[in-house]
């Protein structure tokens, strides 16, 4: 059963509803109510405008210029709301319903708001406030994108398991190789401890965003220590060692892997936030002077 046709209050009572469902089943709840509601919102505008015979050339200023800027100004107020008040909705089919709808309805924006401007741009507040709103609902699509598509690609990465399980993993993997690299060489056995002092995840945003590991002292390990170079009463160490290195690689590479996920999800928001706010802005410059000097 999906997350859409789920019970309202499944989470509110414990039972658990598998990330991968809660993320994709927005964009189609309740068979695309609000693709179909932003649908007919386009096409309603679309024929409005077809059928408008302003005295002048169509803008803004008409009678449906200012309809079609008064439905637009409402969206992007509510849409804002939304992202503010996200957080405080506790039952699954209500939030996937109002992001569905936050979704469906702001692409829908693009058609209200450019009809408004009856394609009259220039270099003034009213042309910012449309290409801020633009960029908006360009970075609201990207984490639309990612918001539909990592969760489950993270739950597979981690095939059901925790960070906090992986690194218990690295910590008893880290265990055994102390013991293991007893048997070694000084050369052998100083690359294994420095590999066990190093957890090269995280770092800088670029870096989480790459999953990239420079100069990681595991994989360094495994390049250097070889089996076939050791003398024969250390071979059956060396590889042991080798193998418990490979796993340690497994793991630090899905933790990398979960970390460029999370990244992605939150990457988006850096700039979905601050273009949100600076358009709020943008919008009360544009009504003022379109009230106070028009």
């Amino acid at each position: 059963m999906s997350a859409a046709t789920a019970k309202p209050g499944a989470a509110a009572a414990g039972k658990r509803i598998p990330p991968g469902e809660i993320h994709q089943s927005f964009l189609a709840y309740r068979g695309f109510r609000f693709l179909k509601w932003g649908i007919w919102l386009c096409l309603a505008t679309i024929l409005a405008y077809a059928l408008h015979r302003p005295l002048t050339a169509p803008n803004g200023g008409t009678w449906l210029g200012y309809t079609l800027g008064t439905i637009g100004a409402a969206l992007i107020l509510w849409l804002m709301w939304f992202g503010m008040r996200k957080r405080s909705y506790g039952r699954i089919g209500r939030l996937q319903g109002w992001l569905s709808a936050h979704v469906y309805l702001g692409l829908a924006l693009i058609v209200v708001a450019t009809l408004h401007t009856g394609f009259e741009f220039g270099l003034n507040i009213h042309t910012l406030a449309y290409a801020l709103m633009m960029a908006v609902i360009a970075s609201g699509a990207f984490g639309m994108i990612v918001y539909a598509a990592v969760p489950e690609q993270m739950t597979r990465n981690r095939h059901g398991a925790t960070v906090s399980d992986l690194m218990a993993k690295i910590a008893a993997l880290d265990g055994d190789m102390r013991q293991a690299a007893l048997g070694l060489d000084d050369r052998q056995a100083g690359l294994v401890l420095a590999a066990m002092n190093q957890v090269a995840i995280g770092g800088s945003a670029w870096r989480q965003l790459s999953g990239t590991r420079p100069n990681c002292a595991t994989r360094l390990a495994l390049r250097r220590i070889t089996a076939a170079d050791a003398v024969p009463e250390q071979r059956a160490q060396a590889q042991r060692v080798l193998g418990l290195l490979g796993e340690r690689l497994e793991y630090l590479d899905v933790i990398s892997r979960d970390l460029r996920y999370k990244a992605l999800m939150d990457i988006w928001l850096y700039l979905h936030v601050p273009l949100s706010f600076a358009l709020l802005a943008a919008l009360t410059a544009h009504v003022v002077a379109v009230f106070f000097y028009f």
